[in-house]
């Protein structure tokens, strides 16, 4: 039995990353109250590496959706694979080509991922594991933040392309 109630578990444990940065930000601030130059400096560093971490805790975050979609999405050595109850596959990030937003059945969101060969995966993006793709996916050559972070706003009824990587002309891709 708990002390806590379940939806106030669940909520913090959603937001344990930035409160864990806030907490070392803290301490910082705790060393800067030592004294001394060395303290003071060291304080400084500790105070702006959590706030940093802090950031990209945030970001990570608003990915963590509450899993709502059947199958689980695993990542191994750049490739990622997603296992459901009907459909999944796997893809690897070096040979991704594109990166869309869907929503499938007019509800649910997910991720098309297409490789150069034409194989598309849809993942997804309230299915177990799904967050982790937010670090993999950020790590893209050429990926705009600003596109990964509008995923989980607005409409995707149609396909909207968040990233895509040129391609020498001699690779054709099917549609």
């Amino acid at each position: 039995m708990s002390i806590v109630r379940p939806e106030v578990a669940r909520h913090l444990s959603r937001w344990s990353e930035v409160l864990t940065a806030f907490v070392a930000a803290f301490f910082g601030l705790w060393l800067t109250g030592l004294g001394g130059l060395v303290m003071l400096t060291l304080g400084g560093i500790v105070i702006a590496v959590s706030l940093l971490m802090a950031v990209f805790a945030w970001r990570r975050m608003r990915f963590r959706l509450e899993i709502e979609a059947p199958g689980a999405v695993s990542i191994d050595e750049g490739r990622i694979a997603y296992l459901g109850p009907i459909m999944g596959g796997t893809v690897d990030l070096s040979e991704l080509v594109e990166v869309e937003v869907i929503d499938v059945a007019g509800s649910r969101r997910c991720w098309r991922l297409r490789q150069a060969d034409g194989q598309a995966l849809l993942v997804p993006l309230a299915s177990a594991g799904a967050d982790a793709l937010f670090d993999h996916l950020a790590a893209l050559p050429g990926m705009e933040m600003r596109s990964l972070m509008s995923a989980l706003d607005g409409e995707a009824i149609t396909a909207r392309r968040i990233w895509h990587r040129d391609l020498p002309p001699e690779i054709i891709l099917p549609r």
